[in-house]
């Protein structure tokens, strides 16, 4: 984890003009179905703040975090509210969130230590909470680019998942990169706690 934090920290103004115009407007309608209107949202890894500041316009009252210091300062410019820096493993919130959005953050946790970060996430969420998650279709685990990360397919997940009880998947769906550049298919999916 510590190459891919320096990774960010080391590139954080080139990753937020890389993701910060990305338009995946069709991953936000289907998340914010399930969130109350003014619901409390989590942003699991922020990047950009991009995902940040489109729920605070629609008027949800959202927290954000990041690992990147940089990140985070870049990410609280750009959405006007500050983005705590901390790591995804200190997250102890109880039944606070109606809803944590992790878009392209879960994938950098190793797959074996997945039911442990979704059992803190799951903690988290207040009743009928939801998580939306997205991935990189694949089963490649390992570190590519100067950065660690686990690809998931549909199968793999339910592995990941299966030991993590009171959390049921409602959603899931591939999506291509919106960045014309990128060939990435992405797999997303939703999860509710019970």
């Amino acid at each position: 984890m510590n190459e891919t934090k320096e990774y960010y920290q080391n590139n954080a103004q080139a990753f937020f003009d890389d993701t910060v115009n990305a338009d995946i407007s069709e991953q936000y309608d289907r998340f914010l179905k399930y969130i109350p209107n003014g619901g409390k949202i989590l942003d699991f890894g922020c990047g950009s703040g991009r995902d940040t500041k489109a729920f605070l316009l629609k008027g949800y009252c959202v927290d954000a975090i990041d690992g990147s210091s940089e990140l985070c300062r870049l990410a609280s410019d750009y959405c006007g509210i500050l983005v705590k820096c901390m790591d995804y493993y200190d997250l102890s919130e109880t039944e606070k969130y109606d809803g944590i959005w992790a878009c392209a953050s879960l994938l950098h946790i190793p797959k074996n230590e997945m039911p442990i970060m979704l059992s803190k996430m799951k903690k988290a969420l207040a009743h009928n909470g939801v998580i939306y998650a997205s991935f990189k279709l694949g089963d490649f685990e390992g570190n590519r680019n100067g950065r660690f990360f686990s690809d998931v397919n549909p199968v793999i997940f339910e592995e990941m998942i299966s030991d993590v009880i009171g959390l049921v998947k409602v959603d899931e769906w591939f999506t291509e990169d919106v960045r014309p550049e990128k060939k990435t298919t992405w797999y997303n999916v939703i999860l509710r706690k019970n």
